[in-house]
């Protein structure tokens, strides 16, 4: 009997012992479910951020869509409406066409001659710079400047080798510089000569001179005079014009600018006459307007 109750409780010590590790296997399953249902919940949230996101996008995309898509229906309605507008006028100026080719032919012409007088200005001008660019010596070029500006040649003269200070006379050291821009001047018959002079601000105290626009003016007037008198350029050729000290290329304030400022300035262009010629005989715009209108 008392051996029968040792092995009846041994057997429900045994018993229980089996019951416990169930238990705890029961609870790491059910660990693992629940971090399993955590995870799949935060994935669910991450997903649902996605299609929210996704959406958003999908509205902005379809938004832009509308927007084009009415500025497409806006730019074709107003292209249908030019299309009837110059089906119209397709229609309306038909029987003028004729004469519409003729007026564009003979601007076409106009246009052509001009170009052409343009293009053999800008070859007489290259060909003028160069011989007298060839024609100066090293010394003379570091008072002489020479430049080609929208079809005009400047030839700008240094004040320092053409004149004493304050004075308008032709000093001896410019005349050979002079006698070799004349033969220039003289060989280019089909260009007018303006001289022009300029000065710094600096007050002129002559008893004959009143102001720069003095100096200046009789500076071009003397240039002038030395041209025709002495190395025979044609009188009808030429202007004299003072500018003072209004027509600046330096700053004034210091010795080196009112250098630069002091200075005369022979400016050759093609005969106004040649062009107001090409204009006076450019073709009428009158039955232009009438087939356009």
């Amino acid at each position: 009997m008392k051996f029968m109750l040792i092995a009846a409780a041994s057997a429900f010590v045994l018993s229980s012992c089996v019951s416990k590790k169930e238990l705890v296997a029961a609870q790491q399953k059910l660990q693992e479910c629940q971090d399993n249902s955590k995870s799949l919940g935060q994935k669910y949230y991450e997903s649902q951020l996605q299609l929210t996101e996704y959406k958003t996008k999908n509205e902005n995309l379809q938004a832009q869509i509308d927007d084009k898509n009415a500025l497409l229906k806006e730019k074709t309605e107003a292209m249908q409406i030019m299309q009837k507008t110059l089906d119209q006028s397709i229609y309306q100026g038909g029987a003028n066409i004729s004469k519409l080719v003729d007026e564009i032919n003979a601007s076409n012409k106009y246009i052509k001659q001009l170009v052409e007088a343009k293009s053999k200005s800008d070859s007489l001008n290259v060909a003028l710079t160069n011989n007298l660019t060839r024609s100066l010596s090293r010394e003379e070029l570091k008072d002489v400047d020479i430049q080609v500006l929208k079809g005009v040649v400047y030839i700008s003269l240094n004040d320092n080798m053409l004149y004493k200070s304050g004075s308008y006379e032709i000093s001896p050291k410019a005349s050979e510089t002079l006698a070799k821009i004349a033969k220039i001047i003289t060989d280019y018959d089909d260009y007018e000569v303006l001289v022009e002079g300029n000065t710094d601000n600096v007050p002129i105290s002559r008893q004959n001179i009143r102001n720069n626009w003095d100096l200046s003016a009789l500076r071009a007037s003397s240039v002038v005079q030395e041209l025709q008198n002495k190395y025979g350029v044609n009188p009808s050729r030429l202007s004299a014009a003072g500018r003072g000290e209004y027509n600046t290329v330096a700053d004034n304030d210091t010795p080196e600018g009112r250098a630069k400022n002091r200075r005369t300035q022979i400016i050759i262009t093609p005969k106004l006459d040649q062009f107001l010629e090409l204009i006076d005989k450019a073709p009428a715009s009158e039955q232009v307007s009438e087939v356009t209108e």
